[in-house]
């Protein structure tokens, strides 16, 4: 098939490597502009960018896609189906109509359960105990298109939004491809979806992260694993900023202050919450990188000895 490919970040680019290990022929890839990154700011093309030159690709990075000249380049390429994983840009009426076959969605839920921008994150935050990814033809609406194949896959309560990331990064080429070939021999089945089961995955908020120690031990567990590897919980203590990369729930109950650290040492740097208490595992104190529990109490444990209060800064 004839295919032209939109998407962005790591997500997208593994689907892009699958497609061009496949038979079919990649037209064109769109991607969007170059962003700075790093200290230096430096402009930095996105992993599908990357991905795409190495395989002497067309690239092309619109701002949007609502003008004419950009809506007329795109149809001019004949294409049987547009692929969109993780792009990040809407596709117009015009666009969607442009491609023989329409658009395919990859989405990293399965739908309807998390529809939007951060699906991963919002899966693991609420503690859903099952994820995957979606295969759908799109339409005008937000990730409303007809399902035409799903892929489950577990999730645990250790995995973080990384850890699931790369899972379904893993199982969604597979399932792609097998859209693709039912698209091509006239046996793929669209699933209505259903609206009434859908939930809005809005993005992630820098703000979200901040630890709020009034709230039960299991929540903030969760929280930490869907914030990582970003934006990273946080909390304070006098006035500094501590990042919690990593953290599970204890058995240990404990009537002190939500955010009085109750232990801090080589076996537990353990929190009171406002129910339960959770044990950090992996921490980066000021001007620090992360370190393990072991590297902390290595040295670095009397910068909040047991009795220390973190707090949300509010």
């Amino acid at each position: 098939m004839k295919i032209l490919f939109a998407g962005t970040p790591e997500f997208a680019a593994r689907h892009l490597q699958a497609l061009l290990n496949s038979e079919h022929q990649i037209l064109a890839v769109y991607t969007q502009p170059d962003r700075p990154a790093g200290r230096g700011k430096k402009l930095t093309p996105s992993a599908v960018k990357q991905v795409a030159l190495e395989a002497s690709l067309t690239v092309l990075q619109p701002v949007n896609l609502k003008s004419e000249d950009v809506q007329q380049t795109l149809a001019a390429f004949e294409a049987d189906v547009l692929i969109v994983v993780a792009y990040g840009l809407l596709l117009p009426q015009a666009v969607l109509d442009a491609p023989r076959l329409g658009c395919l969605n990859v989405h990293g839920s399965i739908l309807p359960r998390w529809r939007g921008a951060a699906p991963i994150q919002r899966a693991i935050e609420t503690g859903d105990t099952v994820s995957g990814v979606t295969i759908m033809q799109m339409d005008i609406g937000l990730d409303t298109g007809d399902m035409l194949l799903k892929q489950e896959c577990p999730v645990t309560e250790d995995d973080d939004a990384s850890q699931l990331h790369d899972r379904l990064a893993d199982i969604g080429p597979p399932a792609l491809l097998a859209v693709l070939e039912q698209l091509e021999n006239g046996t793929a089945t669209p699933e209505i979806q259903d609206n009434a089961l859908a939930n809005y995955a809005h993005k992630i908020e820098k703000i979200e992260a901040r630890i709020n120690w009034q709230e039960p031990a299991e929540l903030i567990q969760r929280k930490v694993k869907a914030f990582n590897p970003f934006p990273i919980c946080y909390t304070l203590l006098n006035g500094e900023r501590f990042k919690i990369h990593d953290a599970r729930c204890s058995n240990t109950l404990s009537e002190a202050e939500p955010g009085t650290v109750l232990a801090a040492d080589r076996q537990h740097f353990r929190v009171a919450c406002g129910n339960g208490t959770l044990d950090i595992l992996r921490l980066q104190i000021p001007g620090k990188k992360a370190m393990s529990l072991a590297e902390f109490a290595n040295g670095h444990s009397n910068v909040c000895p047991v009795g220390s209060l973190f707090t949300d800064g509010t």
